[in-house]
């Protein structure tokens, strides 16, 4: 019966895990599954999660203790749950997980949740617990169900705020990963390890998921990819085609009112991409574009690719096609045998260039990367004086960047209400949330706002008339 039993997700990290999240979520109701918003109500609990943070491993087993007593509990009360770890660091422990954790039933990689059903089934009546991380030939896409615009999803996430859930909410706006995996291979990253070399979905798959995605009530589509500038799926006429070829096909989707991409590569930063910047206006003027460090030496042990001046000329081109674009970033200070004066490069290249927003962190060695066997890491303490340093003229510069936008009228895609009574809340152009007041029907919307204040993570306005 549909329905019949409960099924809670949490999603650690990236986009990529939140939309994830959603597919598992499809994938499960065909077999009578359905979303609830607490793992104390479900008969299925999945941990979505991510490597890329410090500590993730040991985060997911303290979680994993947390649903050892809401399922001991449970039991108790005659009720079975079924506990699933899903995601980058299923992929890096594998059965590890199982040996620490015996709450857990099963452990899936990112390639095989499209086998969620199976497995859990399989878990269930041989009465074991079961390890899928495998890289599995068949394109897990594919064997996915077709999006249903009668599923909603409610998986719980710890990082993105665009899903937090209130008590009014439309889906205005969602994610589409479009391509996965990594062939860079930088030195601190687990990407290629946990997500696989880089592969891209056919063109056709995605309009049509796109499409599937409208009649929902999305008018707003981000691209996603660990690559996602590097797309080079099949195009409609079966030749390869580039990240801004699939842009100008998606913009031509009737109901796409707004295209955004992440994450990028400076590296493929393409010419047609970037004057795809300049021509198609449903690609909005927001750019992530990690650096990661501002001294040619650390980029080269990196394995960057790219040096800080290649860098510089990629976004003087950007801002060339796009002269109003706002950018992002990631940066990682203390990278083994950085010096203050490499770190002192790297603030420098954030004065230089400006930044609307950015995230920052202390580098923290991965097991299996090759930076993590350089000898020469540098002291926390020291990591962590360079962080404070990097974020407080980060969050400067976002002060800033917000500030310059008060007194302008922004288009702003209402998603859901806020707080207070009659607020809703929306995002502008650049990624800002924008809280006005006004009606409800206004969610699922593009309404222009006037900015009248603004603080470092958020704007505030008044609806104006269009």
């Amino acid at each position: 019966m549909p329905g019949s039993r409960k099924v809670f997700i949490k999603t650690f990290g990236c986009q990529m895990n939140v939309y994830d999240s959603e597919r598992m979520i499809e994938a499960l109701s065909p077999y009578g599954y359905a979303s609830v918003d607490s793992p104390e109500d479900a008969d299925l609990v999945v941990l979505n999660t991510c490597h890329i943070r410090e500590k993730a491993a040991e985060k997911v087993y303290s979680e994993l203790g947390r649903i050892r007593d809401i399922k001991e509990q449970r039991l108790t009360e005659g009720k079975k749950t079924q506990v699933a770890v899903a995601g980058c660091v299923a992929q890096a422990e594998g059965a590890e997980i199982t040996k620490r954790a015996p709450v857990v039933d099963l452990v899936v990689g990112p390639q095989s949740y499209h086998r969620l059903p199976d497995l859990l089934f399989r878990a269930k009546t041989e009465s074991r617990r079961l390890v899928d991380t495998a890289f599995p030939d068949e394109d897990k896409f594919a064997n996915l169900p077709a999006r249903d615009a009668g599923i909603k999803s409610n998986a719980s996430n710890d990082a993105i705020s665009r899903s937090a859930v209130s008590n009014a909410s439309v889906q205005a706006a969602a994610f589409l990963t479009i391509q996965e995996g990594c062939d860079k291979f930088c030195t601190f990253c687990v990407v290629p390890y946990t997500r696989g070399m880089e592969f891209s979905r056919p063109v056709n798959e995605l309009v049509k998921e796109a499409e599937s995605l409208v009649r929902r009530g999305v008018s707003e589509i981000t691209l996603l990819g660990q690559n996602v500038n590097a797309y080079h799926g099949q195009g409609l006429d079966g030749r390869q085609a580039s990240l801004a070829q699939l842009i100008e096909i998606l913009a031509k989707v009737e109901g796409i009112k707004r295209l955004r991409y992440t994450t990028s590569h400076a590296n493929d930063m393409s010419d047609d991409l970037i004057e795809a910047h300049r021509v198609q206006e449903k690609l909005m003027p927001y750019l992530h574009l990690p650096f990661q460090a501002g001294a040619d030496r650390i980029l080269a042990a990196m394995n960057r690719k790219h040096t800080a001046q290649k860098y510089r000329d990629v976004v003087k081109k950007i801002r060339s096609a796009r002269p109003d674009i706002a950018l992002s970033t990631d940066i990682i200070v203390g990278f083994p045998g950085e010096t203050e004066g490499e770190f002192q490069e790297t603030l420098d290249l954030v004065s230089e260039i400006g930044f609307a927003q950015a995230f920052s962190f202390k580098y923290s060695a991965r097991p299996g990367t090759p930076a993590a066997t350089i000898a020469d890491q540098v002291p926390d303490e020291v990591k962590s004086d360079r962080l404070a340093r990097v974020q407080a003229l980060l969050a400067k510069q976002q002060k800033t960047f917000n500030a310059h936008c008060v007194g302008r009228t922004f288009p702003v895609l209402f998603e859901r209400s806020g707080r207070h009574e009659g607020q809703i809340v929306g995002r502008s152009p650049y990624l800002q949330l924008v809280h006005t007041n006004g009606d409800p029907g206004h969610l699922g919307h593009i309404v222009p706002v006037e900015i009248s204040s603004a603080n470092s993570h958020s704007l505030t306005g008044v609806i104006r008339a269009a």
